[in-house]
C-alpha cells in the first residue's frame, strides 16, 4: 500500500504561480510513474501531467508551457508549478502513483484562482 498526500493548494489571483507538492510513501518511489490531475465541480477529472521514473514528463494541452511537472527521490516528493494561473484552473488537484500497474490516489487539494 502507497499512501499519497498531496498539499500546497490556495487561493490565488489570476496571473499568479503556486507549487503543489506530493509525498508518496515506500523506499522503492524512484520506480513510481507519478501524475496529477484535477476535477473542477461538475467535470470530469482531467490528466494534467506525468513524470516517468527516468524523469520523462507528458503533459496535457490545457495546461503545457504553463505547468512543469518535477521529482525530487531523495524526498519521495513530486512537484507541479503552476504558472500564469486562470480562473479556469479552479480545480481540486490530485497526486497519484503508479506502483506495479496500480494507482494510488491522494485526498486532493483545492487550487482557487479568482481576483
Amino acid at each position: 500500500q502507497v499512501q499519497v498526500v498531496e498539499s500546497g493548494g490556495d487561493l490565488v489571483q489570476p496571473g499568479e504561480s503556486l507549487r503543489l507538492s506530493c509525498v508518496a510513501s515506500g523506499s522503492g518511489f524512484s520506480r513510481y510513474a507519478m501524475g496529477w490531475s484535477r476535477q473542477a465541480p461538475g467535470k470530469q477529472r482531467e490528466s494534467l501531467a506525468r513524470i516517468t521514473s527516468s524523469g520523462m514528463t507528458i503533459y496535457a494541452d490545457s495546461v503545457k508551457g504553463r505547468f512543469t511537472i518535477s521529482r525530487d527521490n531523495a524526498k519521495n516528493t513530486v512537484y507541479l508549478q503552476m504558472n500564469n494561473l486562470k480562473p479556469a484552473d479552479t480545480a481540486v488537484y490530485y497526486c497519484n502513483a503508479l506502483v506495479d500497474s496500480v494507482a494510488y490516489w491522494g485526498q486532493g487539494t483545492q487550487v482557487t484562482v479568482s481576483a
